[in-house]
């Protein structure tokens, strides 16, 4: 992902962009784990997760991969269970 540098633009959209792009480059996945720990399921997709999918991943470790609409998620699969460290 290519840094955004900042342009001296007074843009607040620019600088949210900036902002979010800055923590995607530094994530070091504690947010998750704390959510997880918490007892909410997180939402995320990886570079092979169909496109309108995401991957939901529940604090007891099993993973589905789901579609949102206006009634909620649709679980569309089961995926196996990832090992947390």
């Amino acid at each position: 992902m290519k840094a955004v540098e900042p342009s001296g633009i007074d843009d607040p959209n620019e600088a949210l962009w900036r902002d979010l792009l800055h923590a995607l480059q530094h994530d070091d996945g504690a947010a998750a784990k704390e959510h997880l720990q918490a007892g909410f399921p997180i939402y995320y997709a990886k570079d092979d997760t169909p496109a309108g999918l995401l991957i939901k991943e529940h604090p007891d470790g099993r993973r589905e991969l789901v579609r949102f609409d206006r009634a909620g998620d649709e679980v569309t699969r089961a995926l196996k269970s990832r090992d947390r460290e």
